[in-house]
């Protein structure tokens, strides 16, 4: 059994093995942490290059992609580590930023997750949108991080350099405690991709754990390394699984109105779309909807199994506001401003 082991998810991803798996090696790799890339089935020759170029490096290969959460799920259940580090393939790591991570976990047994300060690979003074300082929802299942509020994304200037207590880590880089894992069920693989971490934190809270941003470790994210911030496929998926994750989680007295509240927003979002001229958004969101009702009968038996782990009111924790009014037209566009 390893200490710790780290587990980059590849999907067709050669390149950003050529320019980073090097960097994670000789920046990780001791007597108890072990690196583990899980091939998605890849088609552009990453695994054998991998193979033939860090022999150190343990290859699990997938016979197809089964997306970031599926991917992830097959991978662990083969790993005995008492740590898993979920870490993105576009991700640049620092000398000294793993061990901080491991020391936290070490010292802090009620944690069941926690993530490294995330900042952007091209504007190295700058956060970057996927997870940033720390990660949060409003209350209509909306994410933000401390550091990126909808697509305003601050520079760090030390605002944030504080350990705290966040509602979700982000799935580009976090460690996972493998005993909350198990306890919790991992990812939900119908997610297939986005949002899927936020969903698992969720129940990691429900379930008495804590989940931690950690500002002592800082890595470098590229970011729409797999799928690009545009994508319409990525617009169906952070809609689909939003009402995926509310369905699941939210406490019975709130369960209706907030959906109500979010297929509001979310057809205002469409008109948006095509007020740009995106219908292929559009589309997306459309989509996104008819497939959340498809699938409510998976999500109610999905809903009694998450109601089995509560023992904590996380609803608590999630912020009693809208950042889509806060932002466009109250004007909040930072994590300060929006919390005062």
């Amino acid at each position: 059994m390893h200490k710790t082991a780290i587990v980059i998810l590849n999907w067709n991803g050669l390149g950003f093995l050529k320019m980073f798996l090097g960097t994670v090696i000789k920046n990780s790799i001791n007597e108890e942490t072990v690196v583990f890339v899980a091939d998605n089935g890849s088609t552009d020759g990453s695994p054998q290059w991998v193979t033939d170029n860090f022999h150190e490096v343990k290859l699990i290969r997938l016979d197809k992609n089964y997306g970031f959460a599926g991917g992830y799920n097959i991978a662990i259940n083969q790993i005995d580590a008492k740590y898993i580090v979920l870490l993105n393939s576009d991700i640049e790591v620092t000398q000294n930023w793993l061990h901080p991570l491991v020391s936290f976990m070490d010292n802090n047994p009620d944690v069941a997750s926690c993530q490294p300060k995330i900042l952007s690979y091209y504007q190295k003074d700058h956060f970057e949108h996927a997870g940033a300082a720390g990660c949060f929802i409003d209350k209509y299942g909306f994410p933000f991080c401390r550091g990126r509020i909808i697509n305003k994304v601050e520079k760090d200037t030390g605002q944030y350099d504080s350990q705290i207590n966040v509602f979700w880590s982000s799935g580009a880089c976090m460690i996972v405690r493998s005993e909350a894992w198990k306890k919790c069920g991992g990812f939900d693989a119908d997610f297939f991709a986005h949002m899927e971490e936020i969903d698992l934190c969720w129940r990691f809270q429900k379930a008495g754990y804590r989940v931690c941003f950690l500002p002592d470790s800082v890595i470098y994210h590229v970011g729409g390394g797999t799928l690009p911030y545009s994508s319409p496929f990525k617009t169906y998926l952070n809609f689909r699984n939003s009402l995926f994750l509310l369905y699941k989680n939210l406490p019975d007295n709130k369960l209706n109105t907030v959906l109500f509240i979010r297929r509001i927003l979310d057809g205002l979002a469409a008109i948006h779309f095509l007020m740009q001229g995106n219908i292929r958004s559009v589309s997306a969101v459309w989509k996104a909807h008819i497939d959340y009702y498809k699938a409510i009968n998976e999500l109610r038996e999905k809903r009694k199994s998450v109601k089995k782990l509560e023992i904590n009111n996380t609803y608590e924790s999630v912020l009693n506001k809208s950042i889509v009014f806060e932002f466009y037209v109250r004007g909040n566009k930072t994590y300060k401003n929006l919390i005062t």
